[in-house]
């Protein structure tokens, strides 16, 4: 086992072992426990008690963080021509078409979000290779694949995420920036947790909520209590 550095350690003499903490008490500790030189980012672990291979307790969804991710995050609308001008007014990085297909097909994917329109889904599925492993594949699920681009954009935009639970029953989700107050932190976590609540399936039995934990980028995790939550 590779030994801990100076700071590393003291970062771990912070946390008290076996507490379940407070979603006010973690996202205070977690800004005192990250020591990288960059504006780290705050993630959100949370086990839960479903069985992602039965399709009926599959949970996947989108939340708008109400502080935003703190992240610029860049924008590839695939439009027609005649919703060109409402996604570039509502901030889209990249607007276009076939221009932009070309590019992707080449291996181009230096996005974080693609947008596009029903029709245009046709021509996006020969590149599912492409998009589909890196998550870049729009979906109505998600929001990603809608006639109301401005909308869809300025969400994004905004601080919109969406998740998946993995096969291991976890949904992992960048909730903010070390730089946020641990208010902020705590308000898009709440946010986050409220509507996996929502999302229980009901073919979901016994506990929900297994466990939830916050880190940062290179920092130690810290266990909160779900029952607080």
């Amino acid at each position: 086992m590779a030994k801990l550095t100076r700071k590393q350690k003291e970062a771990h003499s912070k946390i008290e072992k076996d507490k379940l903490y407070s979603l006010t008490e973690a996202s205070a500790l977690v800004k005192e426990i990250t020591n990288a030189k960059f504006d780290a980012s705050i993630d959100l672990a949370v086990r839960l008690g479903v069985d992602p291979r039965k399709a009926n307790q599959m949970v996947r969804g989108v939340v708008t963080l109400p502080h935003g991710t703190g992240k610029d995050v860049k924008v590839l609308a695939l439009v027609t021509p005649d919703k060109e001008a409402e996604a570039k007014e509502a901030g889209a990085d990249f607007v276009g078409m076939d221009e932009y297909l070309d590019k992707i097909k080449g291996g181009w994917t230096d996005v974080d979000v693609i947008i596009t329109m029903p029709s245009v889904m046709g021509k996006l599925g020969p590149l599912g290779r492409i998009l589909g492993p890196r998550g870049l594949m729009p979906n109505p699920k998600t929001g990603t694949v809608t006639m109301d681009v401005a909308k869809a954009v300025s969400d994004v935009k905004a601080g919109k995420i969406d998740f998946k639970v993995d096969k291991a029953g976890i949904v992992h989700a960048a909730i903010g920036k070390a730089s946020f107050s641990a208010d902020k932190i705590a308000g898009n976590a709440k946010e986050l947790i409220d509507t996996l609540n929502k999302l229980k399936p009901a073919a979901a039995k016994g506990i929900y909520m297994r466990s939830i934990y916050m880190s940062s980028t290179m920092s130690p995790s810290l266990q909160l209590d779900p029952k607080a939550v």
